[in-house]
């Protein structure tokens, strides 16, 4: 399955649930998630979307690590049963 296809999932679902999920791109600062989403409540977290069995890059998990410092949620999603579960879980 195409990375495409999970991310084009990923906003349809957030996007029936009353959220945004932004295209996320930072000049400058390389390794940054693919997109923030935004949900009712003012929930906020960070993706980084994968074509199944794919790893983050070393970078990537740098980014990851400095954004949960800060106190957000970052989520690897690769899957349409792990969009599922990032739905679930962001509309506690």
């Amino acid at each position: 399955m195409l990375e495409s296809k999970i991310e084009n999932k990923l906003k349809i679902e957030v996007k029936k649930r009353g959220g945004m999920a932004l295209k996320f791109v930072s000049p400058g600062l390389a390794g940054v998630p693919d997109r923030i989403v935004l949900m009712p409540k003012g929930k906020v977290a960070f993706v980084e979307l994968k074509a199944p069995g794919k790893k983050m890059r070393v970078l990537q998990l740098k980014r990851k690590k400095q954004l949960e410092t800060l106190g957000f949620k970052v989520y690897l999603i690769d899957s349409f049963k792990a969009v599922n579960d990032f739905i679930q879980e962001m509309m506690l």
